[in-house]
């Protein structure tokens, strides 16, 4: 039977995150938990800062059951936050605080969050109108249990309606004690650099707090693949988690000497065999690992460390992880046998309860597990198809649905089509994920209307409801959408579908003027693929992302030894601007570039 069984209980029993905390808040009283910035918290410091939270909380009338939203950036307070909202018997819902104002509200509306912390200092906010069905369930100084839920994430969905996956405690237990692969010990350093609510934070949070580890958090804001091997190498990371696209860049960039660094893991999407060679080669004293699972499963579900260089095979997702079975079926839930095609089912404790509030979507994926010992056991249909090897080895071969994974995020296409098709002018629309010739990709919206719109009208009404990486790079009209022979929509012929031509912004097309802005203006037509790019003209209104902008200021270091870090780049994010960042950036470094000697006062 295609079935691989590791799903054993980690010594000691599955505890509540804040049961676990505090043994190891009570063994490692004075050891360092969190460093951010020049902060650093003692996990005495940190289990008396979310104890006063925690009373904050509880005296406004947050119970054990309830939601507590927290959108705050990458800090000790964040961390703080977290941990706050769980001693005082409650779940957080991480709201990205990069979102859309109208999408957080609606996010915390969903969840029926009973109040909400945001900014530096945790200004709190009760909610009215929230939904209590979860409130009340004991007194207000009684623990929560290993069943009841620690958080809530949202995960895109098809109909256009995100889903908030409800993670137990006993879920973030399993994922982070155990050592089945990743044998995590107090002496490690993690990185926090995840977003808050992407849920690969749940590793990097309490992988290291629930082992009395160290928590470097990275500063807010986007970090360049210098930037963040630089952190990485000045903290002594221990343990770092990147997304797919970042990894690719980090490697791209040229891996500098990091001793430290025991475990490499990346995942989110595909990974390149040969970046994860060259990976493994530049860390002699690390192992790089290729983490897969989706939220509905805490985070990883298999993971596969890479012991051998792969030469150009596939990266495996490898076995389950401690605490976790699969099965591998087909479309009759019969197990397929060994070497066949079949869609990967994840069991275990590392179960989230489901989808909250939707309990028809809910009884959908989350099915009875008919291969169990245990009575009421459930298995969760992840939708993806694998292949099962002798050594019960999985390999990752794709979708049995349009879902599709971009720069880390899961994505529901069906989402973002309600997303354009709701302005008025538009009676139809097709998003699909488009592949470039340099392995990045990104979203591409085709859309019918009785008018050509404005890219850039349709770009903001989408950044005003969806977060950034839901929004199209392209918006093209069509006066019809191609169709195959039965009817139905070409998506394969849209997704391959290339144009070069620069979008109408909205804004007056000004040729570069001077060397710097000829350069840039260059620079972007390669990385972005877009002929005729204007020096005023937007980044991200051309449909930029932050791996195309690593990507620009990783060749403007290597062209100019000149670093132009993310965040500069996100503050100036036309042709000029950047232009005349770099101008001066050489200017006080004394430079003189090849490239800028023809400079003429770019921007000015």
């Amino acid at each position: 039977m295609a079935t691989v069984d590791t799903a054993v209980v980690p010594t000691g029993g599955l505890t509540s995150v804040c049961d676990r905390f505090a043994s190891v808040a009570r063994d490692r009283a004075g050891a360092t938990a969190v460093r951010s910035g020049a902060t650093r918290l003692s996990y005495r410091e940190l289990d008396a800062r979310a104890e006063a939270l925690a009373a904050r909380l509880r005296a406004v009338g947050v119970r054990r059951g309830d939601r507590v939203g927290v959108r705050v950036d990458r800090s000790a307070e964040q961390v703080t936050a977290l941990l706050g909202v769980l001693k005082a018997g409650a779940a957080y819902v991480a709201v990205d605080p990069q979102d859309p104002p109208a999408r957080a509200t609606a996010l915390l509306a969903d969840a029926g969050a009973r109040a909400v912390l945001a900014g530096p200092d945790l200004a709190l906010t009760v909610l009215t109108g929230a939904d209590a069905s979860g409130a009340a369930l004991s007194g207000p100084d009684t623990p929560p249990g290993p069943e009841d839920t620690a958080y809530v994430a949202y995960t895109s969905g098809s109909t256009g309606r995100p889903k908030g996956v409800s993670v137990p405690h006993r879920a973030v237990h399993r994922l982070v004690v155990g050592g089945d692969p990743l044998a995590f010990r107090p002496e490690d350093v993690f990185l926090a650099h995840a977003p808050i609510a992407f849920d690969a934070s749940t590793l990097e949070v309490w992988g290291a707090l629930l082992n009395g580890a160290c928590l470097v958090v990275a500063p807010p804001g986007p970090l360049g693949p210098g930037e963040l091997t630089e952190l990485v190498r000045e903290a002594g990371v221990t343990v770092l988690w990147l997304t797919a696209g970042l990894f690719h860049q980090v490697v791209d960039a040229g891996l500098p000497p990091l001793p430290a660094l025991r475990y490499l893991v990346a995942g989110g999407d595909v990974l390149s065999p040969a970046h994860v060679d060259r990976a493994a080669a530049a860390l002699p004293n690390g192992v790089v690992v290729n983490g897969y699972g989706p939220t509905e499963n805490t985070t990883f579900t298999c993971c596969h460390p890479v012991r051998e260089p792969l030469d150009g095979r596939p990266v495996p997702i490898g076995r389950p992880i401690g605490g976790t079975r699969v099965h591998v079926l087909d479309e009759r839930l019969r197990p397929v046998p060994v070497g066949g095609t079949g869609t990967l089912f994840a069991a275990g404790p590392g179960l989230a309860h489901g989808y909250l509030g939707r309990p028809d979507l809910t009884a959908e994926r989350f099915l009875p597990d008919p291969f169990a010992a245990e009575p009421g056991a459930r298995m969760y249909d992840t939708g993806d198809r694998v292949r099962q090897a002798p050594d019960g080895t999985l390999a990752f071969l794709g979708r049995t649905d349009t879902q599709v994974k971009l720069r880390g995020f899961r994505v529901e296409l069906g989402e973002v089509e309600a997303a354009v098709s709701a302005h008025p002018d538009v009676r139809s629309a097709v998003v699909v994920l488009q592949q470039r010739a340099d392995g990045d990709r990104r979203l591409a919206a085709f859309y019918q209307g009785d008018v050509e719109l404005l890219s850039a009208e349709l770009r903001a009404g989408l950044a005003a409801e969806l977060p950034r990486h839901l929004v199209p790079s392209t918006f093209t009209w069509l006066e019809a959408l191609p169709l195959t022979p039965n009817g139905k929509v070409d998506r394969t012929a849209l997704a391959q579908r290339r144009g070069r031509e620069r979008e109408d912004v909205g804004s007056e097309h000004r040729p570069p003027h001077g060397a710097a802005e000829e350069w840039l203006t260059r620079l972007w037509e390669e990385v972005m693929e877009i002929d005729g790019i204007g020096a005023d003209d937007d980044f991200f209104e051309l449909g930029g992302h932050s791996l195309m902008a690593t990507r620009i200021t990783g060749e403007i270091s290597a062209e100019t030894d000149l670093l132009i870090t993310a965040r500069t780049f996100y503050e100036n994010p036309t042709v000029a601007e950047l232009a005349l960042r770099v101008v001066e950036a050489a200017a006080e470094e004394g430079a003189d570039p090849e490239v800028l000697r023809e400079h003429d006062g770019a921007g000015r």
